[in-house]
């Protein structure tokens, strides 16, 4: 499907050892955590410098849906990924999770690849990042923001169970998947071969239920009545990725994510002790997502 987004040269073997020991992690705390591990007291040769270096910043490839384009775009600090799709008959498009620092980024793709992009939409109320939809809005005349109604935060569309998000003749189905917080989404292709899975279903993990009305109950269920119950083969395209993984399927997932393949209150009692450090910018992002990323600017 796509190319791979980070490189690692030899000489960076050891950073990317480290990374894959943390699979699970799912905040921005984790690399960084890891950055000063691997160069104290220094601050050069951080894991986001290493990816700065050896990495592309976005997957070129487009997905195997006759008449859809589709990129996956990465944001080395928060490692979040950004989804652009369209219709490349009539050039109208979608982002998912966009970033405020990687504006410029994408829409300078958006401008190459001549696209009218239409909807700018969030899985959820991020707390690692600030979404870049409210200024996307400033820049671009018609675009709309969408989250979940659950989200408690502004949008023009406030998005619910079985809503469709159109792009020219394709579409993507809200499914919602609360657990991590109240308004996580998953997004699905009409055809069902792509699914975008925000924090609630990560490759080889999920999104921590600890803040932020997380519930690992609730979490637990969302993912096996809404997700795990899509076709094998369908792509899991998740919000973030810490170790360089840019794709999963339903099936493996189902088989191998080492949370999910326990009963339910296995799963529980793993949630319950993971004892993560809170995400750095939550202080910051949550209130500024709850107006559109737009709070103090």
């Amino acid at each position: 499907m796509c190319s791979v987004i980070t490189r690692m040269r030899p000489l960076h073997r050891a950073v990317a050892l480290s990374l894959r020991l943390g699979a699970n992690a799912e905040s921005s705390s984790y690399a960084a955590t890891q950055s000063r591990r691997l160069s104290p007291g220094s601050g050069s040769g951080s894991v986001a410098d290493v990816l700065r270096l050896n990495a592309r910043f976005y997957c070129s490839r487009t997905a195997r849906t006759e008449g859809l384009l589709f990129r996956q775009l990465f944001e080395v600090e928060s490692c979040t990924y950004t989804y652009l799709l369209a219709d490349t008959n009539t050039k109208e498009a979608i982002i998912i999770d966009p970033v405020l620092e990687t504006i410029d980024r994408d829409l300078n793709l958006v401008d190459e690849l001549g696209l009218k992009l239409t909807v700018a939409v969030n899985t959820h109320c991020h707390a690692d990042h600030i979404t870049s939809s409210g200024l996307m809005k400033k820049r671009i005349a018609g675009l709309k923001s969408a989250i979940s109604k659950f989200s408690g935060a502004t949008a023009d569309i406030l998005l619910s169970e079985g809503d469709r998000i159109p792009f020219g003749k394709h579409y993507l189905t809200v499914r919602e998947t609360p657990g991590h917080t109240d308004g996580c989404t998953t997004f699905v292709s009409a055809d069902e071969s792509m699914a975008f899975t925000g924090d609630s279903l990560l490759i080889r993990g999920c999104g921590r239920t600890d803040f932020q009305q997380g519930c690992a109950k609730c979490l637990y269920d969302s993912i096996h009545d809404k997700i795990f119950t899509l076709p094998d083969h369908c792509l899991i395209y998740p919000a973030h990725d810490y170790i360089g993984q840019t794709v999963s399927t339903v099936g493996e997932e189902r088989k191998f994510n080492p949370r999910l393949t326990k009963s339910k209150d296995e799963f529980v009692e793993i949630m319950n002790n993971l004892n993560l450090p809170k995400p750095d910018k939550i202080d910051i992002s949550v209130p500024a997502n709850l107006v559109c990323g737009l709070h103090g600017l």
